[in-house]
């Protein structure tokens, strides 16, 4: 699985190198599809990991609703990050850097709820003593 997705790479990266020489305006097209089949890649990957984690939760007795927001924090983060690096390399660096800040914010906000949990597990389990 390794070896495919840096082959893929390798493969975006040397048709990027050729367009920039013969037709730049298709660079970023071309590294825009690149990103995403790559991304694609590690969905499939990730998918396998997903069953673990319900079956982690369910026997663990975790609520299922942190567990989502885990996942969704994690995942704005990539999307955060992976747009933030497309548009990098667009060439537009200040708007990159205020994207990767409000993403930071959002997820800040997102992550509020997991706090209250963990301060909820924390008061039972000092009640509890």
């Amino acid at each position: 699985m390794i070896l495919r997705l840096c082959c893929v790479a390798v493969i975006i990266a040397v048709c990027a190198m050729i367009l920039k020489a013969n037709k730049p305006e298709f660079v970023p097209m071309c590294l825009t599809a690149g990103g995403i089949i790559i991304i694609l890649f590690g969905f499939d990957y990730l998918s396998a990991s997903v069953e673990f984690i319900r079956q982690f939760t369910e026997q663990t007795g975790i609520d299922s609703s942190v567990v989502r927001l885990v996942f969704k924090v994690v995942g704005v983060g990539y999307l955060i990050e992976i747009t933030a690096g497309a548009v990098k390399d667009l060439g537009f660096d200040s708007l990159s850097g205020k994207l990767v800040m409000c993403g930071k914010l959002i997820i800040f906000v997102m992550s509020i709820p997991i706090l209250r949990a963990m301060f909820t597990v924390i008061q039972s389990l000092i009640n509890s003593v």
